[in-house]
């Protein structure tokens, strides 16, 4: 209880969070798995699996559940965080999924070509102007690499990935995102930029536009 009246969040006090049926075992060093982020594994589910990268994987919970929920999967997660990734492997084992995870920089990914036939991504996207409307248990606990983005630069992360999944992609391969409504048509446009097709933006469940779908030609 003291540590509630602290405004730390109940998923850290009790270890764990409920995500897409599942507990996942959450500290301050990954974000609190939240159920926008269940939709997009879902979009997932329905669309088919093969070769899957998560990037910045923080907790595992959507490489974890894409591991057990999507058929004839493989399923790869990177994130940069050593404390995020030892709390992924934690999870996957604990849950029996088969992930491979790696330490790598969303921002430093070097060309591939035809690798993958799914990229998702909840990167970062909050801008640290929009922190005073934030709530005082994500701002003091949650950890800010996992948050925030300059302010002058609110797409970063978004244009580091899809740059990526230009060449890493597979001919008919699929790039997910979740992301922060106010860029939505500004995530699209760069992703038609670039080529992308069938690129379509989704609400969540309280009604704000959240995730866009892209495929490689």
């Amino acid at each position: 209880m003291q540590r509630l009246e602290k405004a730390e969040p109940v998923q850290y006090v009790l270890g764990v969070a409920d995500f897409c049926d599942r507990q996942f075992f959450v500290a301050p060093g990954v974000l609190i798995p939240r159920p926008e982020t269940a939709e997009l594994c879902r979009f997932i589910e329905k669309d088919g699996g093969g070769d899957i990268l998560d990037i910045g994987t923080g907790s595992g919970c959507i490489a974890i559940t894409v591991a057990l929920d999507v058929d004839n999967s493989q399923v790869t997660a990177w994130d940069i965080s050593e404390d995020a990734l030892g709390i992924a492997r934690h999870n996957a084992q604990t849950l029996g999924a088969k992930v491979k995870f790696e330490k790598r920089d969303a921002l430093a990914l070097e060309v591939e070509t035809g690798r993958w036939d799914v990229i998702v991504s909840n990167p970062p996207y909050i801008c640290r102007k929009e922190a005073d409307e934030m709530d005082e248990n994500v701002l003091k606990y949650e950890p800010v690499t996992a948050l925030f983005v300059p302010d002058d630069d609110p797409l970063l992360f978004y244009r580091h990935i899809m740059d990526y999944a230009v060449s890493a992609l597979k001919q008919g391969g699929r790039l997910y995102y979740e992301i922060n409504p106010i860029y939505a048509d500004s995530i699209v446009d760069s992703l038609l930029a670039l080529d992308f097709v069938d690129v379509a933006k989704f609400d969540d469940q309280y009604g704000k536009t959240r995730f866009i779908k892209a495929t490689k030609p």
